[in-house]
């Protein structure tokens, strides 16, 4: 039989190898914070990824805008909006609808945060180059409203055709530089 000292070292040794209440608070407390970090981490790139489809998503719109350029020698109109670029019923109803084709094959109807997008033709003028008038070049504003779904705030998204430097058609807006 074992002594009454011999059993206080077994159950003392016992009690010794477990975990006391604080150090699994101490031990949760670190996971708590490190999981924080890693969510903040993973949040804050979730946030970017969302902003670059948006602009990824635009681009593509911006490119299917200057494919119906091509064709009807116009931009959408603010009431036939972007549906036209998928949905032929959308198209004015004095348009030619043998030039329309599909030019975005899926809808792209909300941006990334489900909003609609803002869309609006604008017509500008740029000088010409033998300054005997102005001529008037149609563009379009394409837009998100951005995470917080609101118009008019700091984080909304633009393309403006117009800011672009270019053409429509690919081309410098400005004239060449003369020789003399």
């Amino acid at each position: 039989m074992k002594s009454t000292v011999e059993t206080r070292r077994a159950v003392g040794r016992k009690t010794r190898r477990a975990f006391s209440v604080i150090e699994v608070m101490i031990v949760l407390a670190i996971m708590l914070l490190l999981a924080g970090i890693v969510g903040i981490t993973v949040f804050g790139q979730k946030a970017k990824a969302d902003i670059q489809a948006t602009r990824v998503q635009m681009e593509s719109i911006e490119s299917a805008l200057r494919s119906f350029r091509l064709d009807f020698r116009r931009y959408p109109t603010d009431d036939e909006g972007l549906a036209v670029l998928w949905n032929r019923e959308s198209l004015d109803a004095d348009a030619d609808e043998s030039a329309w084709t599909k030019y975005l094959e899926k809808p792209v109807a909300a941006d990334t945060w489900g909003s609609a997008w803002g869309y609006s033709t604008e017509t500008d003028e740029f000088a010409d180059p033998d300054d005997t008038g102005g001529i008037t070049e149609p563009t379009f504003d394409l837009w998100s409203f951005g995470p917080d779904r609101e118009d008019g705030t700091d984080d909304d998204i633009h393309l403006d055709a117009s800011s672009s430097g270019e053409d429509d058609l690919g081309g410098d807006l400005l004239p060449p530089p003369s020789d003399g």
